[in-house]
């Protein structure tokens, strides 16, 4: 596979028939209309994306001299469900109304719940078949990874990796709830957050998968590269994903514009410009920031303190830099010509994306 537009769409697409092929073994019958919903909403979480996280291990692969079989696309594409399940919980957690333009899990159940007319809470319901989902997509992941078909030897080399990677995505879930809860943050404590929440799992873990099936071991150059490149790409990517929580386009990120800020989010966009504000810019910002209500002159309000201070730019040099750097680790590396080109694409790609 070579690393042009159309051969990047065809990984994509690669990756969505394994999991649409592995879904549709999972779900039950069709004609069981009380677990239909469950279905519906599971297909519909993993109908959109960039897919980003397999594309990051299935170059991995290749650079480290893995063949192009179908095995790589299947354990790729359970990443895909690692990402939903994180998804469906993290939007009950931020009790977000939208995910990709769509109701969000939780918020389908309820309505499903108050048309149906039945007993109980609404919300209750709704929350709860969410965090049931979640958990249904993440062992999913875990079975199709084990079942991939990829040789036992490589599924067991990277078992370490990939149970590392899980348990770093949960700890980033509590991180970032004990960070909204201390009400008040640093740059660096929305960075770990960011880290481990984000940037790890995005593309330092998936890629450090791809190598280590293909290598069957993790050999010094390896991690090097997963730190030097992998880490520095998913801080500019969980950058950018602030970013565009506050200044993106709704009809791109398929969420209300400024959803971040009604949500409270405290992430490095956030910290970076309380540190910079006016004792007055920064109680403006304290006051209005996690308001459900806020409406579009609040989040005109706080956009302005943010450019003001001067914390969009900053996070926007930052991006290039740690974009810079890993481009330049990415040159040391000793892999493939392809995959080299393929990450620098992926790297740039996972930047400067607009959703």
């Amino acid at each position: 596979m070579t690393t042009d537009a159309a051969s990047m769409d065809a990984l994509r697409t690669q990756v969505e028939r394994a999991l649409a092929e592995f879904v549709e073994r999972q779900l039950p019958a069709p004609g069981d209309p009380e677990l239909e919903p469950l279905r519906t909403a599971a297909g519909e979480l993993l109908s959109g994306g960039k897919r980003l996280r397999p594309a990051f291990c299935y170059w991995g692969w290749r650079g480290a001299g893995g063949t192009d079989v179908p095995e790589i696309f299947t354990a790729a594409a359970s990443l895909e469900l690692l990402q939903a399940s994180a998804l469906v919980h993290d939007d009950v957690m931020d009790q977000s109304d939208l995910r990709r333009g769509m109701p969000a899990a939780h918020r389908r159940f309820q309505t499903m719940h108050e048309k149906s007319g039945w007993h109980g809470s609404a919300q209750q319901f709704g929350e709860g078949a969410a965090i049931l989902l979640g958990n249904l997509l993440l062992i999913w992941s875990g079975e199709m990874w084990r079942t991939s078909g990829l040789p036992r030897e490589s599924l067991d080399a990277a078992r370490p990796v990939h149970d590392h990677m899980r348990t770093e995505l949960m700890y980033g879930q509590y991180l970032d709830l004990l960070e909204q809860a201390h009400g008040e943050n640093t740059f660096d404590s929305a960075l770990r957050v960011a880290l481990f929440k984000s940037g790890k799992y995005s593309v330092e873990q998936p890629l450090r998968l791809g190598l280590v099936l293909a290598a069957r071991e993790l050999l010094p150059w390896m991690d090097d590269l997963c730190t030097e490149y992998g880490r520095r790409v998913g801080i500019a990517f969980q950058l950018r994903d602030d970013i565009l929580g506050v200044f993106g386009d709704p009809a791109q990120t398929g969420k209300p514009a400024g959803d971040d800020l009604r949500e409270g989010k405290r992430t490095m966009l956030v910290a970076r410009t309380l540190a910079a504000a006016s004792p007055a810019g920064a109680e403006t910002v304290r006051r209005l920031l996690g308001d459900p209500g806020l409406d579009e002159h609040g989040v005109a309000t706080l956009r302005r303190i943010i450019q003001d201070t001067g914390a969009l730019q900053v996070c926007e040099e930052l991006i290039g830099d740690y974009l810079g750097e890993a481009l330049a680790a990415l040159e040391e590396a000793p892999i493939t010509a392809e995959s080299r080109a393929a990450l620098t694409g992926l790297a740039i790609a996972a930047t400067t994306r607009t959703a």
